[in-house]
This record gives structure tokens, C-alpha cells and sequence, in this order.
């Protein structure tokens, strides 16, 4: 079969013949391959930069760790793969698959179960989003970001304030309901100042952090309390695109009402991941069918896959490989 395939990891994945994967118990099923989104969790996997990189195979290894395929009787579904995913066939787990509703294409399907996780999961689960509450997205110009707004307001947040460097993105994030832009290239004394006000007037009730880093430091500063009551205020870790480690004051800690987590790969539970493919997917899938939320993707065919594996895809788009 043809597949994306990596040799030694930190190279491009090549366009090459890869032995047909076989399906080894009753758990698995082999699907033939649609569709396959190019994320950061795929990137980060094959440079073993990622804390879930595999070891290295001196045979090479598929990349890809989710698809949109069908099955031998013609069920179209999302899976989780057990093999690498960007190739003609992968086996998939029969428990981690949800089947797709019609008016969804292959590829916007193929590009939401990353971000639905990276959005939805710290939502519900860490931050346990009411109605009524206010969100801050820090690093909301990306796909995820993009994602994390509408599923926020799709969850109740009634108000959502958004963090980013391009200043046209972050324009356009008011259209998917966005109600406050930060741009990070102002100094930090103007950021700070305007977190201030927005935390003054409505306090911010969850940060969903994609950047982690400075901007990070930022946000936590301005949570700090004077030793009266205070908002709780739960903030959630998800990715560390400004950088991995941050300066944290023991006083921020004590002074405020904060519950500080991560959500991501081994820290959610086999509940919460039974949840997600059982009721989280199926709806946001729906949703999208029903045009409902808003997908932004770019398609590239499996055979481009070494030129286009690196492309900056701009305005926070999602590549998406079509098999």
C-alpha cells in the first residue's frame, strides 16, 4: 500500500510502498483510509519531540494517529488508529470509532477530533464550563483556538476574550464569536493593563492556554489577589507553543482562588475518553453537518505529502491529507 512513511525521525515523511497492516485481535479492524489531518500532535511524534513519541523503528513507521475511513460494509467512520493512519489502510481500535453522520465531508470530519479534544475535553472535564462564564482563549488564532471559541460558546460562555499575534485573525475571531481581542505584540504593560480591566468587570472564570511561555506569566499575574475573596478561576494547560517553562509566584498561588491543570494525553481519564468518542465527537461532528461550526481546511493529496508536510497553512487552517 502507499503510505506517508518516516525513516529516521526528525526528517519529512516519504511518499513510499509500506507493508499492509494486520489486524491482530477482536478489538481491531482494518478500514480502507479517506482522510487524515496534518496537527502538531502528528508533527511533534514523528521528531520524537513529543512526550508520546514511539521508539524509534529502523523499518520506518506510517505517520498519522486518527483517520476517516470506511469499513468492509461500507461504514464511514472516524477511528483512532492503531497503526499509523496516513496510508491506504490502517487498523483501527472497534471502541475508539464513531460513526459519520451525512453533510459532513471527509475531510472537515478528518480535521476536528484533534481540536475537539484540545478544546472540549479541558472544557468540560478541568475547567467544568457553567453557563454564563467568562473564558479566556490564550493562542486562539489557530485551528484549535478557532475551534475552542465555538465550542465555548456552544457550551454557554457568555462572554470569550482571545489572545494572538496576527491582528487579521484576531478580527476574524470576532465573527466566530469572539467578544474581546488581545493582540501580543502590544508591550506587556498594555496587555497586563487590559487584562486588568476585563478581569475587573468580568472575572475571567476559565483560561484555556495554548502558548504557555510569557504571555502565560502575563495572564497569571494579573490573577494575583490583595488577600480579599477572590473569583476562582480554572486555568488549563493544553499547549506550550511560546515555550514549555514558565516563572510562577508562590504568591499567585496563595492570594487567589486558582486551580491550575493540563489536559492533554495521559491526563484524562478512561471515563473522559469513553465520553469523548461516545457523546462529544457524535455531537460536534453533528454540529458541523449542520453547519454549525466552522471548519477552516486546506486539502493536499497523500502523494504531496513530503512538500507539503511543513507548509505554514495560514489563518489557522488545518491541513488535511486526502488518502
Amino acid at each position: 500500500m502507499k503510505a506517508a512513511v518516516i525513516y529516521t525521525k526528525g526528517e519529512m515523511p516519504k511518499y513510499a510502498e509500506f507493508a499492509e497492516p494486520i489486524v491482530q485481535n477482536d478489538n481491531e479492524v482494518l478500514i480502507s483510509v479517506k482522510a487524515v489531518a496534518i496537527t502538531n500532535l502528528d508533527k511533534g511524534k514523528a521528531s520524537g519531540k513529543h512526550y508520546s513519541s514511539e521508539n524509534e523503528n529502523q523499518n520506518g513507521f506510517v505517520v498519522g494517529s486518527d483517520a476517516i475511513g470506511f469499513l468492509e460494509d461500507g461504514t464511514r467512520v472516524y477511528a483512532r488508529g492503531i497503526t499509523g493512519t496516513m496510508a491506504e489502510k490502517a487498523v483501527v481500535e472497534k471502541n475508539r470509532m464513531v460513526p459519520l453522520p451525512d453533510g459532513i465531508s471527509n475531510a472537515t470530519a478528518a480535521a476536528m477530533p484533534n481540536a475537539v479534544a484540545g478544546s472540549a475535553m479541558a472544557l468540560r472535564f478541568r475547567a467544568g464550563i457553567k453557563p454564563g462564564e467568562t473564558v479566556l482563549i490564550n493562542g486562539a488564532t489557530g485551528f484549535t483556538g478557532q475551534m475552542a471559541i465555538q465550542i465555548a460558546k456552544h457550551y454557554g460562555a457568555k462572554k470569550i476574550i482571545v489572545t494572538g499575534r496576527n491582528q487579521k485573525t484576531l478580527e476574524n475571531l470576532l465573527e466566530l464569536g469572539a467578544d474581546e481581542i488581545i493582540s501580543l505584540k502590544k508591550d506587556d504593560e498594555s496587555i497586563i493593563s487590559q487584562l486588568k480591566e476585563i478581569h475587573q468587570n468580568t472575572p475571567i472564570d476559565i483560561v484555556l492556554d495554548y502558548l504557555w511561555g510569557h504571555s502565560a506569566e502575563l495572564i497569571l499575574s494579573v490573577l494575583k489577589g490583595n488577600g480579599n475573596f477572590t473569583n476562582k478561576t480554572r486555568y488549563v494547560s493544553i499547549g506550550s507553543m511560546s515555550g514549555d517553562i514558565i516563572q510562577l509566584s508562590a504568591q499567585i498561588l496563595r492570594s487567589v482562588d486558582l486551580q491550575l491543570s493540563g489536559s492533554g494525553l495521559g491526563s484524562w481519564t478512561k471515563e473522559e475518553v469513553k465520553l469523548l468518542f461516545l457523546e462529544i465527537l457524535p455531537e460536534m461532528f453533528l454540529l458541523a453537518a449542520q453547519n454549525k461550526l466552522k471548519v477552516n481546511i486546506d486539502e493536499v493529496s497523500l502523494v504531496d505529502i513530503e512538500k507539503m508536510w511543513d507548509v505554514e497553512v495560514s489563518d489557522g487552517k488545518r491541513l488535511v491529507v486526502i488518502v
